[in-house]
């Protein structure tokens, strides 16, 4: 099996594609490199700027965006470009010569957020954690997660969920988030500016498997009656972004069109929060009735 995946994805920009790997590039943030002399801290780079439309090169934590020359047309020479990014990576090919500090750690800043949730708390880093989001629920769930399960030695810590660049911590009513905030934060700045795994490689290779998972759903999606469709393109698209500044997350369920009841899936901050209830009926029960006319009249959600 293949570690290293790359998905073309184009940009706004015309002369700009993303190369989209899944699984982490670097632990920095990003780099820009206008010509090979600039790209010698990336030997990727480098062999990029031998193709000669390669103008920029942009490298992130999980993609690498290349600005092209007018010579050629991205159609033309995308997938070429995927498959040699592709192969210099599962060959083990170097993506940055890693500069440490004399400390020999990457600098981090960690700060915590409170969320509508009074017992879930969010602890945001300035750099990316995750490729996708996680939820664990107990310390088993977590035995893939060397964090987490560190996190679930704090006898506090009830469930842990991860997304993108944060980690919410929801906690048991023994301990106040005045006695506990400074603790948690340290210790997951510490851990990250150590430079140690938040996932390990084999969580990634499930959510390698995932992701096919999820090619098989977009399948599935296509079959979806245009009402459940529809739904799906409104949460994704209205309260996705809502619910994750909040700390949380919200999946799509199922649709009945006969009792026109949607049942979604309340993950994070958002479950077991006690204005789950309200925001589901004030707010996305609302939005859907609006937006779907007579086709919605109920949201319940599975695990709120």
């Amino acid at each position: 099996m293949k570690d290293f995946n790359i998905n073309i994805v184009p940009t706004t920009t015309a002369s700009i594609v993303k190369f989209e790997a899944n699984r982490f590039l670097t632990r920095h943030e990003n780099f820009e490199f206008k010509n090979i002399d600039e790209a010698k801290r990336s030997p990727l780079a480098q062999q990029l700027f031998y193709l000669p439309f390669v103008k920029t090169v942009y490298i992130a934590q999980n993609f690498i965006a290349i600005e092209k020359y007018d010579i050629v047309e991205w159609s033309d020479v995308q997938q070429e470009v995927a498959d040699q990014i592709e192969e210099y990576l599962n060959k083990g090919g170097e993506v940055i010569r890693e500069e440490k500090t004399s400390t020999g750690k990457v600098p981090v800043t960690v700060y915590a957020e409170s969320t509508p949730n009074p017992a879930v708390m969010k602890f945001v880093a300035n750099k990316k954690l995750v490729l996708k989001s996680v939820e664990f629920k107990n310390i088993d769930d977590a035995k893939n997660a060397p964090l987490v399960q560190k996190l679930f030695h704090f006898p506090f810590v009830k469930e842990v969920f991860i997304d993108e660049n944060y980690v919410s911590v929801h906690k048991y009513d023994i301990a106040g988030w005045d006695e506990i905030t400074m603790e948690l934060r340290e210790f997951i700045r510490n851990y990250i500016e150590d430079g140690n795994e938040v996932l390990t490689a084999e969580t990634i290779k499930t959510q390698e498997t995932e992701k096919v998972q999820e090619e098989n759903d977009d399948a599935a999606y296509k079959e979806l009656d245009d009402t459940s469709q529809q739904i799906i393109a409104i949460l994704d698209e209205y309260i996705k972004p809502a619910v994750a500044s909040d700390g949380g997350n919200i999946l799509f369920d199922s649709y009945n069109e006969e009792n026109k009841t949607v049942k979604v899936i309340l993950q994070g901050a958002c479950s077991g929060c006690p204005s789950s209830t309200m925001t589901l009926k004030s707010g996305i029960e609302t939005m859907l009735r609006d937006m779907l006319r007579d086709k919605v009249q109920y949201v319940e959600a599975i695990n709120g």
